[in-house]
């Protein structure tokens, strides 16, 4: 009975690597071969390096690759640093107050954040709008380059806006793995500021507990495609862009150019990878200055309200472009330079229902489908990571480099070469498809939200109910899924958010044939109808509001009448 009931937690952890590695390394094959110009489905019969010459012979390619890797790098660096400062100066009091407000902007996709900037500040956007023309004189939009801008800083600002949230809940979540109270005890006792106490002694551990996650962020920052159509340059854009442009040529050999270009992306990335680590050193060896030189920077309050509203201000900035777009989405007649629209109508919405039927049909279904099975895989690797934990586990020794796996690539290097390998086997356009390739990125989310509280959880629990003769999965059922429900709804409704917010594999996966709500509102980004971008753009906001919703509400109805699991 007992092996019978392990033996499913025995197929969690080569399931979930299979599901991780296999696709990815696939994808990487299927990229490689036609770089070299080896597809034989178009003519390609032999090894060569005619796709890299093409490449190089595009106009304004180089300056594609450096826009991705400055904009890519400057964005990450912009938000580490802001997360830090804020982290330092934060009072440790309020961090669990700060903890509940980024979770809510963790969960607006990439694209609907992009949206809400871009009409936030364009010429014709909300801000020119609240000072035309009293105070500017401007009776017609200016003549300024604040979205699309070709040195790619407003994708800089959108990118930064949006990682922050994310790098602040990864801090918080190590915080408590590091001595972070006795280190600012120790730091205050001699004589250091808040701040450069925090940089000096609690950033250190803290930041190896980070350092995977902010490479994650950085591959996502230098290969994005969806945030970059929109904020990005156009002239040249960055390599991403191009790449897919690329790769829906209707001159089929163009493929090859886009492998070679997807190669290039994944150096791109690397290279970013080898100028973060270079500042990894800068940084530790200006630190060891400062403690060396007794920097001890004492009188730092002042700086304190300065560094918070640094970080307030991102978060002000997304909120107020949420807002911007759920004003054009029920907006009448809106003309420069009003504030306010003239009326309000759910006109567009009606007339956007139609439109919108399909793309929610198949946002919801890819992202129930794929958040259920990613948190099938999730417990029964932590299941199977409770049964082997005095041999030191497999989960536990390898599995969190696996789980990294596809974060830490640029997502062109090998979804590209999937969907090579989707249409060999006849497989592009199909929901299962598409399924896969939101489970790379899914899967990885869902385990690392659920492995925390699942860990954290009191082994005691689970020992009395093995006392009692209950069974592994008897005592789960029983004993840690009502006491873990909110973690794990709260993990299925992360994993909903990443998959309705995926664009190129929904794109490469699906070829067209399959419409998500976010390849649709992407779509309509280089459209000039704001009314149908808000509507499409709102759309994606509420889905995975929708499910953290249901996520912290079930469990509150659920445990109404027990104080300890409704907490």
């Amino acid at each position: 009975m007992a092996g019978g009931t392990s033996f499913l937690p025995r197929l969690g952890p080569p399931l979930t690597l299979a599901m991780l590695t296999l696709p990815v390394a696939a994808g990487l094959a299927g990229t490689l071969l036609p770089a070299f110009g080896y597809l034989p489905a178009l003519g390609g019969e032999r090894l060569s390096f005619e796709p890299f010459l093409t490449l190089a012979a595009e106009p304004g390619i180089w300056r594609s690759a450096w826009l991705s890797f400055s904009t890519g790098l400057a964005a990450t660096l912009a938000a580490f640093v802001v997360t830090v400062l804020f982290l330092a100066a934060a009072p440790p009091a309020r961090l669990a107050r700060i903890s509940a407000l980024m979770g809510p902007l963790l969960a607006v996709p990439h694209a609907a954040a992009a949206f809400g900037l871009a009409l936030l500040i364009a010429p014709t956007g909300f801000l020119v709008r609240l000072v035309s023309p009293e105070l500017t004189g401007w009776t017609s939009p200016p003549d300024l380059h604040l979205v699309n801008d070709p040195h790619g800083i407003a994708l800089i600002a959108g990118l930064a806006a949006k990682e922050i949230p994310f790098l602040v809940l990864v801090a918080l979540a190590a915080l408590p793995q590091v001595p972070a109270a006795r280190s600012r005890h120790l730091a205050a006792s001699l004589g250091y500021g808040r701040i450069a106490g925090f940089i000096q002694l609690v950033l250190p551990p803290l930041y190896r507990q980070m350092r995977l996650a902010i490479f994650a962020v950085l591959a996502f920052s230098t290969s994005v495609i969806d945030v970059a159509m929109i904020l990005g340059p156009q002239t040249p854009p960055v390599l991403g862009v191009r790449i897919l442009d690329w790769f829906n040529d209707p001159d089929l050999t163009m493929r090859f150019c886009a492998a070679a270009g997807a190669l290039l992306q994944l150096g791109v990335t690397l290279a970013a990878f080898a100028a973060w680590m270079a500042l990894e050193r800068l940084g530790a060896a200006l630190r060891r200055h400062l403690a060396s030189s007794g920097t001890r920077f004492a009188h730092d309050a002042g700086m304190h309200a300065a560094i918070q509203a640094l970080m307030i201000a991102p978060a002000l900035t997304l909120f107020g472009g949420l807002v911007v777009l759920g004003l054009w989405s029920v907006s009448g007649t809106w003309r420069f330079p009003d504030a306010l629209p003239a009326g309000f109508s759910l006109d567009g919405w009606a007339q956007a229902l139609p439109r919108l039927a399909q793309p929610l049909l198949n946002t919801v279904l890819l992202g129930v489908t794929a958040s259920l099975i990613a948190a099938l895989l999730a417990i029964l690797c932590l299941m199977r990571e409770d049964e082997t934990s005095r041999h030191g586990g497999f989960v536990q020794r390898h599995a969190l480099t696996f789980i990294y796996l596809p974060l830490l690539l640029p997502q062109a290097a090998f979804l590209f070469g999937l969907q090579f390998l989707f249409v060999s086997v006849h497989w592009e356009g199909r929901f299962a498809a598409v399924l896969l390739a939101h489970l790379v990125f899914v899967t990885p989310y869902v385990f690392l939200s659920l492995s925390d509280p699942w860990r954290a959880l009191d082994t005691r629990y689970m020992a009395m109910a093995a006392a009692l003769g209950a069974g592994p999965w008897r005592a789960f059922l029983a004993v840690r899924a009502p006491m873990l429900l909110r973690a794990i709804l709260s993990a299925v409704a992360l994993g909903f958010a990443v998959s309705s917010a995926q664009y190129l594999a929904t794109v490469l996966a699906g070829a067209g044939r399959l419409t998500t709500i976010t390849t649709e509102a992407v779509a309509l980004a280089s459209g000039g109808n704001r009314r149908i971008i808000g509507i499409f753009a709102m759309m994606q906001m509420l889905l995975p509001a929708l499910a953290f919703a249901i996520a912290t509400l079930v469990p509150a109805w659920l445990w109404r009448d027990r104080r300890g699991l409704a907490a």
